[in-house]
């Protein structure tokens, strides 16, 4: 009876201590699991992308802390029960029922079956752990997925551009014309022509031309006033915002320096682009030599570029990789006995020579020029292009003569030709 009773208290309290160790370890695991969600949660809203390992830090903290709470209060727990069950074990009904188990149990049976029930309430808490265990897992997977994926997601975002980029390009989109609104006055004074048109900033046509004759005499008076009537019609029609002229002569900070085809005499330093801009309205205008207003049409912008302009007289353009040189006005330079550019291509030379001779004429200009400016390209422009017959080198070719006014909306690009082409 003594033997019955010694294996049945060994045998409750063997169940009671692996059903108490089991619940505090599930107990644990749960807790341990909790905190980690939490502490994960709560650091993903409050710490930026690059804390994940703080926040991981002080997930394992906070679960090392709860858990240790959690142990204690299992194991205060396990105490109590043990307690109860030691004075149930006490009171006479506890030991009657204990006698008559023992009498309907064998007593070496007794131990294997309340070891089996704490092995089946141990097997169920390791279950509820190990799924407990799989998840924590699988929320550490996931936070360190996270972690390891935030430096390659702040690599792919695009960086902001520094305030010194945002300031340039804002000063550049200040300068760049305005291809919705744009209308500029382009204006091609020649020595028997005068031409007008109205462009976008991209230096297309917005409508016709208009054109009258040169006066001669032609004084700078006489010069405004024929253009301020000329371009009376283009102002009806379309809202100007710019004027760009091009003249056959040297031009230097908006001032005429000589005028050739005009007669030189009162001619020097005046303001003729100033003087037209105050008639029409106060508009901003620019002003250069029309050979070099031709050229910023046509040229590609790579290498060195010459513009030949055949027209009353003969006009040069010099660009390097898109950028204008200074001007020179080789059109007054002698180039056969005594005879300079103008007078030995000029209009007036052609009408006297007649087409054969002035082909040759040209032909002799279009190899001088070669050996002295070395040129990539040859454009050769102006009214007189259309009158030439032989066979040009690979090198050389003929542009348009509506260039003249169309390369009026290139005087008003702060960029080198290069850049606005892509290059």
């Amino acid at each position: 009876m003594a033997t019955s009773k010694t294996s049945t208290k060994r045998a409750v309290k063997t169940a009671v201590r692996r059903a108490a160790k089991s619940a505090v370890k599930g107990a644990v695991k749960r807790a341990v699991k909790s905190a980690a969600k939490g502490a994960e949660k709560g650091a993903a809203r409050k710490a930026p992308a690059g804390r994940t390992a703080g926040a991981a830090a002080a997930s394992k903290t906070a679960a090392r802390r709860t858990g240790g709470t959690a142990k204690t209060a299992a194991k205060k727990t396990s105490t109590s029960r043990a307690a109860s069950a030691a004075a149930v074990k006490k009171t006479p009904t506890s030991r009657a029922a204990s006698t008559a188990a023992a009498k309907k149990t064998p007593a070496s049976t007794m131990p294997k079956r309340a070891t089996g029930k704490a092995a089946a309430a141990g097997a169920a808490a390791v279950k509820k752990a190990t799924a407990s265990g799989a998840s924590v897992r699988a929320a550490k997977k996931t936070s360190a997925t996270r972690s390891a994926s935030t430096p390659a997601a702040k690599k792919a975002a695009p960086r902001k551009p520094s305030s010194a980029t945002r300031a340039a390009s804002h000063h550049h989109a200040a300068l760049q014309p305005d291809a919705a609104h744009e209308r500029i006055l382009a204006i091609d004074v020649g020595g028997t022509g005068l031409k007008a048109a109205v462009l976008d900033s991209t230096g297309k046509m917005l409508g016709e031309r208009v054109r009258v004759a040169t006066p001669h005499p032609c004084t700078p008076d006489q010069l405004v006033d024929t253009l301020a009537t000329l371009v009376e019609p283009l102002r009806a029609q379309h809202q100007l915002t710019r004027i760009s002229i091009g003249f056959p002569g040297v031009v230097r900070d908006n001032l005429i320096l000589t005028a050739p085809h005009l007669g030189d005499k009162g001619w020097h330093g005046v303001p003729v682009a100033a003087s037209l801009a105050e008639r029409l309205g106060g508009l901003p205008v620019r002003m250069i030599n029309d050979a070099e207003v031709q050229g910023f049409a046509v040229i590609e912008g790579k290498g060195i570029e010459l513009v030949l302009t055949l027209g009353t007289g003969a006009g040069t353009a010099l660009f390097r990789d898109g950028e204008l040189m200074p001007h020179l006005e080789l059109s007054q330079h002698p180039v056969s006995k005594g005879r300079t550019y103008d007078e030995f291509i000029g209009s007036a030379a052609r009408d006297e020579t007649g087409d054969k001779q002035w082909n040759k004429r040209v032909e002799k200009i279009i190899a001088i020029l070669a050996k002295v400016v070395n040129y990539d390209r040859l454009l050769i422009g102006g009214g007189n292009a259309v009158n030439l017959k032989f066979k040009l080198p690979a090198n050389v070719s003929i542009v348009s003569n509506s260039a003249g006014l169309e390369g009026g909306a290139k005087l008003w690009y702060p960029q080198a030709v290069r850049e606005t082409r892509g290059q």
